[in-house]
């Protein structure tokens, strides 16, 4: 068994992993353990390397990063615009000519060789001997012009067009490689890359023979209230580190700090959650939302990081020895801060509104103004806390969400909400009427419920696991994942294996 280490990657993460503040705390929460996940892994095989084959880590093979030159707007020939998308290829698996092709599909972050060396994906080409593709997405790290970024050239970043570039990359691939029908295609990808497996699958029958989608958020909603519905279930429930003692402290503690909003208590708010600036009236919305991101990320990324769980802030907000709910809240923000490696808060509206209008490309980490440009123009995604079941603080508006697409992108909200229905109406939302398409979730990651968790055919097949979060089953495997996890693993290899079975004996 042959697996990697890669020292410049792992200086790039350690780098990263240093990331300071700026941004929304999500997107912070994201970038941290997108960097944990590839040092995860990048421990992982260095061991197994060293363990059973004794090599230095000058010997081993690494993937090279290669670039492919894709048309900027795939439906108009008025433009020969261009740009450069970034793939990796890994081949040590593959047993050729005939050896199926594994895809991996980028997301709103960018890529890196990890992404081809390591994670269920990789797992199963070694076992069927797979070719392993992995294809960052336009717009996103390094697969983006330097004027990509500016109003007029963001108009190209579309779901579409990163179909339409997976259509010409395959092409691409099937000409480099010589292959031909006997080399059986699967994509894969999580999240919102998960939904783009799914669609390709999908749209493009003929190129791709399966999909496996995970944590996919195939059903766009522009007011997605459902949620902070699941994290509420979630800080509730002792299975996963939760409590109703948890969830009544947490939902008390923010309507405190609801209240003293109201009241136009900004000094004292800044000084017990450690604003960098001044709070002010502009900063509500914004601020209720940073506190609340703690919680959610907690939520969906649970257990992703050894200390980043909820049962960590679970612990904090049901410990009245800390004094009451408002104190504890402070203690579970001084807690992220020091996860995180925070000096203070940054809750500014206009250096939020600032972070989004700012049009220089970076070729690391999660796309921020690229993606809420998606949001505003195909998906929606806004995570309101206008329901009744919503632990956190009412000032988390749809309106407030959607004046950020009109003062940052000039989009008016009727037409993010045309442009959600449009996109339920073009892939068919969580009833796509496709085939040969996993669906895999995890019941306390959030977004599952926006995707398909019911069978819709005999080849659409869905599967939830138990206790697990976001995109949980594309991680390397464990000895200490729970047996939930081992058990949608094996679903997943199985209805593989039966698939690249029934494509060899129908050619």
């Amino acid at each position: 068994m042959k697996r990697y280490f890669c020292t410049a990657l792992l200086v790039f993460f350690l780098a990263l992993w240093e990331f300071g503040i700026g941004g929304k705390n999500f997107f912070l929460i994201k970038q941290k353990l997108y960097q944990y996940r590839s040092l995860r892994a990048m421990k992982e095989l260095y061991y197994l390397q060293h363990l059973q084959l004794g090599q230095a880590p000058a010997n081993w093979n690494i993937p090279k990063e290669a670039f492919f030159t894709q048309p900027l707007d795939h439906f108009s020939r008025q433009t020969n615009a261009t740009y450069n998308q970034r793939y990796w290829v890994n081949p040590d698996f593959w047993n050729s000519p005939n050896g199926p092709v594994f895809l991996h599909i980028g997301g709103e972050a960018a890529l890196s060789e990890y992404s081809a060396l390591a994670g269920e994906h990789v797992e199963l080409a070694e076992k069927y001997g797979a070719l392993v593709v992995s294809v960052e997405h336009r717009y996103y790290g390094a697969s983006i012009n330097l004027d990509g970024l500016t109003d007029k050239n963001i108009r190209f970043l579309s779901s579409q067009q990163a179909l339409a570039d997976l259509a010409a990359f395959h092409f691409h691939i099937v000409q480099q490689y010589n292959l031909t029908r006997n080399n059986t295609w699967i994509c894969f990808g999580g999240s919102y890359p998960g939904s783009l497996s799914a669609w390709f699958r999908l749209k493009f029958p003929h190129l791709v023979y399966a999909a496996v989608a995970s944590s996919a958020p195939v059903r766009a909603e522009m007011d997605f209230t459902g949620y902070n519905k699941v994290v509420s279930q979630s800080l509730s429930d002792p299975v996963v580190g939760g409590s109703p003692k948890c969830r009544r402290a947490t939902a008390e503690a923010f309507h405190i700090v609801e209240q003293m909003v109201n009241d136009g208590k900004f000094a004292q708010l800044t000084e017990d959650y450690m604003a960098c600036e001044q709070l002010t009236s502009e900063d509500c919305a914004e601020f209720v939302s940073d506190l609340a991101d703690i919680f959610m990320g907690a939520v969906q990324y649970n257990k992703e990081a050894p200390t980043y769980n909820i049962a960590k802030f679970c612990n904090i907000m049901s410990n009245k020895s800390l004094g009451t709910t408002y104190s504890r809240l402070i203690v579970a923000v001084k807690q992220y801060m020091e996860d995180m490696s925070l000096h203070c808060m940054d809750y500014s509206y206009k250096k939020s509104l600032a972070d989004l209008r700012n049009t220089t490309v970076s070729p690391v980490g999660v796309g921020l103004r690229q993606w809420y440009y998606q949001t505003c123009t195909e998906f929606g995604y806004y995570q309101t806390c206008e329901d009744e079941s919503c632990p956190f603080s009412r000032l988390m508006t749809l309106e407030a969400q959607l004046d950020i697409c009109s003062k940052v992108f000039g989009i008016d909200p009727k037409s993010v909400e045309q442009a959600v229905k449009f996109t339920n109406e073009y892939y068919g939302a969580d009833h796509p009427k496709s085939s040969r398409i996993i669906f895999v979730n995890g019941n306390i990651d959030p977004w599952h419920a926006l995707s398909v968790l019911k069978n819709q055919s005999k080849s659409e097949i869905a599967i939830l696991i138990n206790g697990t979060a976001h995109c949980a089953n594309m991680n390397p495997s464990l000895p200490t994942d729970p047996q939930s996890l081992k058990a949608a693993r094996e679903q997943i290899d199985y209805q593989i294996g039966l698939w690249l079975k029934a494509a060899k004996d129908g050619l």
